[in-house]
């Protein structure tokens, strides 16, 4: 069962590097925030390297002066996130959450079998926007697709 608006995001484990590698509660990263957090099948991968990603950071100045903070997440391993990130330019303050085992995505009920094309279980391509740890907003890609989880479409969201 997939989360829905007026769910709680369930509590979970992610990690991210900054002086190393640094484990994040989500309550913790959730509770008492604004937050816009997207994910994307794969790190690297074409839409979401040529689209999705940059999309956040362009906008990312749009979305802090909304009060709003922006985290992108993957069913990838921290240090992937962090080369990706560092690939993108991607400022301070955007953060780059891996999802290494896909609990997380699991417990959104937002996993995507990606085994066809040798890549094993991913998140599919969404953005959710919650306040205080419970989900405002939920946008999720239908297959294929690239419209309602993007920087733009979330920002006339919030």
């Amino acid at each position: 069962m997939s989360i829905k608006v007026g769910d709680r995001l369930p509590e979970v484990t992610l990690q991210r590097i900054r002086e190393g590698v640094e484990t994040l509660d989500t309550n913790a990263l959730f509770d008492g925030r604004k937050v816009v957090l997207f994910a994307v099948p794969g790190a690297f991968t074409p839409t979401c390297s040529e689209k999705h990603l940059p999309g956040f950071v362009a906008h990312f100045d749009e979305f802090r002066s909304k009060g709003i903070e922006v985290a992108c997440m993957a069913v990838n391993d921290p240090f992937v996130m962090q080369a990706w990130g560092q690939s993108q330019n991607v400022p301070d303050g955007l953060l780059m959450l891996a999802d290494g085992n896909g609990d997380f995505t699991r417990a959104l009920g937002l996993e995507l079998d990606a085994s066809a094309y040798g890549m094993g279980t991913r998140a599919k391509r969404f953005a959710l926007y919650a306040e205080d740890g419970v989900v405002s907003q939920l946008e999720v890609e239908a297959p294929g697709e690239y419209r309602v989880s993007s920087a733009e479409h979330m920002l006339s969201l919030v």
